[in-house]
């Protein structure tokens, strides 16, 4: 058996498939913890992280494509990492992207960030109108539901990046290299 190459027989398929869900997974995890906690953990930006070079060595990823994997998360760490400086974006949402662009790539990081801009476009315009409606009887039990309502709450932008990850998914090298 070769790693790299699909030969779709029972253990072989499975582990490729639990590989290629890891990154799906994750995303839905830091949006659903963005929504109820707005944080998102270290430890979920470290777990990508290790996830997609545990992925393409196994799943037969040139290393100078993971070279350039990672050149794009450097670089987007950096540029969320200023952004955080200024106070404009959370720290955990500067780790998800970052971590999210390890996977997505150059090829793809555009279009990441556009669907990503987009989609949080209409996440804040939905919590500013939101809030300015009392919040529903049945949700002032709920601390996240309080927490998101409050006009001082912020955004939880994860949720977007999350969703925009999950959009671009299926076009990023690691998947279309693994199937074609």
């Amino acid at each position: 058996m070769q790693p790299g190459k699909l030969e779709g027989k029972g253990q072989s398929f499975m582990l490729h498939t639990l590989l290629l869900s890891l990154f799906p997974a994750m995303m839905v995890f830091a949006a659903v913890s963005d929504l109820f906690t707005m944080t998102i953990s270290n430890r979920l930006s470290i777990l990508l992280v290790a996830a997609f070079l545990v992925s393409a060595l196994y799943l037969g990823m040139p290393l100078t494509q993971i070279g350039w994997q990672i050149s794009c998360g450097i670089g987007i760490l950096v540029l969320t990492f200023t952004l955080f400086s200024f106070g404009w974006i959370g720290g955990g949402d500067a780790k998800l992207a970052a971590a999210t662009a390890l996977w997505v790539g150059w090829a793809h990081v555009m279009d990441y960030g556009l669907i990503a801009s987009l989609l949080g476009g209409v996440l804040t315009s939905f919590l500013i109108l939101a809030r300015k409606f009392p919040l529903p009887g049945f949700l002032l039990q709920y601390p996240w539901a309080t927490r998101l309502h409050d006009p001082k709450t912020g955004v939880p932008y994860g949720i977007a990046l999350a969703a925009a990850g999950i959009i671009v998914y299926p076009h990023i090298a690691l998947a279309v290299a693994t199937f074609a």
